[in-house]
């Protein structure tokens, strides 16, 4: 058998095969596009459903089906700017639904005056919180905070009292509000070690001394307590 004939005898199956593929991806194309332009008669929810405000998701259904042939994106848009949703996807399911599935936030605090800040550090707009520690910082800062917040629980454990507000200053400085009105002081750089000190005396303590609202543990072997001397 030639060479030709042999490189003929490969070429004309490979041929056929493309023909065959492209002939399939245009009944494939075709039959999607008889599915988008199906009107849409349900939208199923699906996801992080929990947190979401049910009146916000019967009138994203109610609005997505009355849209004419709607697009996805536009529906994913909508979508995203339900309360609590950190993400949102979106798919036709045949043959005249929308599915949506939602990502939604999970709030570890609030943050300054107005929003929340999720356990990821990002900044939303959000109601209906509950009860949850106050975080106050600059800009740009949710997610040091974030980070840091375990080891400030962890460190004042020992007192007693959650911590119900972490401040963060622009210079970096932390300040630390308890459930039991203390107010700590911690200044930047290593917190750590001057809270563990902090902690470790606070049992030895008189009554009165642990009585006080604010402690500054700004000082290299020490610290000082509002209307206390110095230790």
């Amino acid at each position: 058998m030639t060479a030709p004939v042999k490189l003929r005898q490969r070429i004309v199956p490979a041929i056929a095969a493309m023909a065959v593929m492209a002939a399939l991806a245009a009944v494939s194309w075709q039959g999607y596009r008889a599915v988008l332009a199906q009107p849409v008669k349900r939208v199923v929810f699906a996801g992080d459903l929990d947190r979401l405000p049910q009146a916000e998701l019967e009138s994203l259904s109610q609005a997505v089906q009355k849209a004419e042939r709607p697009a996805l994106e536009a529906v994913r848009d909508a979508a995203r700017k339900v309360s609590w949703v950190r993400e949102a996807s979106v798919r036709r399911r045949f043959p005249d639904a929308i599915e949506i599935r939602f990502e939604a936030h999970e709030a570890l605090a609030r943050w300054n005056e107005r929003g929340l800040v999720s356990r990821r550090g990002e900044v939303f707009a959000a109601e209906d919180a509950g009860e949850l520690p106050h975080f106050r910082g600059p800009e740009g800062g949710a997610a040091a905070m974030v980070a840091e917040y375990p080891a400030f629980v962890t460190a004042f454990a020992p007192l007693g009292a959650a911590v119900r507000e972490l401040r963060l200053t622009a210079r970096g400085a932390w300040e630390v509000r308890l459930a039991n009105g203390l107010t700590v002081a911690l200044g930047r750089g290593d917190w750590q070690a001057r809270a563990q000190r902090f902690a470790a005396a606070w049992p030895a303590l008189s009554e009165e001394a642990r009585a006080t609202r604010y402690a500054d543990l700004r000082y290299p072997n020490g610290f000082a307590l509002r209307g206390t001397h110095n230790r």
